[in-house]
């Protein structure tokens, strides 16, 4: 990955990361109803599920950019359509949505919320797609990265939920416009800069 991408690459993943979604709101959830201590056992579930999809969806890619090795800077063109769309869907958003406490807070119930959560899935195959398979040589380029998106991502987005949730959560309630437009615009100069890049 050249250098002059990974700004915008930060800004994905911190975007991507921050905004509400199933793992964050369960970490909200879970600290609020369970405490920290045992919403960090869940947490350690969300990082190991999170690592899982990354990996997965890393081969997805990898295959699919070599047998369509052609027409890879259509794939450049989709992630940064997704990724526009994703602007205006937080820009027109008028909701942070709502938490549910769940029954058990532990590993499992983390790793099951990150292997079933299709924000991180799209995120994975986005970042990959559009930062990284365009410059790898190899399957182990892409492995690295997939390998670094964890402590980009989710994770650490679900730990700043964890454990400033209840703040961050009327934080987002109480300024949600100015919130919604600061982060469109900044997934905006991503889309931009990919296509810019391609």
């Amino acid at each position: 990955m050249p250098i002059e991408i990974i700004p915008t690459f930060i800004m994905y993943s911190a975007v991507s990361a921050i905004t509400p979604g199933p793992a964050n709101l369960c970490s909200l959830a879970s600290a609020i109803s369970y405490g920290r201590k045992k919403a960090l056992r869940q947490w350690r579930g969300i990082f190991t599920g999170f690592a899982v999809v990354s990996v997965t969806i890393s081969v997805i890619v990898w295959f699919i950019g070599m047998a369509f090795h052609k027409w890879l800077h259509v794939l450049t063109w989709i992630g940064a359509a997704y990724i526009l769309w994703l602007a205006w869907h937080i820009l027109r958003s008028d909701s942070t949505g709502q938490a549910e406490a769940r029954e058990h807070c532990n590993f499992l119930t983390g790793l099951f919320v990150q292997l079933t959560n299709p924000k991180i899935m799209v995120f994975c195959a986005t970042a990959l797609a559009t930062y990284a398979l365009p410059y790898a040589d190899s399957y182990w380029d892409m492995l690295k990265i997939a390998l670094l998106l964890p402590f980009l991502g989710g994770p650490i987005g679900n730990l700043v939920w964890l454990f400033a949730g209840a703040q961050l959560q009327r934080f987002f309630k109480d300024h949600r416009k100015i919130v919604n437009i600061v982060m469109a615009l900044a997934l905006g100069v991503c889309a931009v800069s990919i296509v810019l890049r391609g």
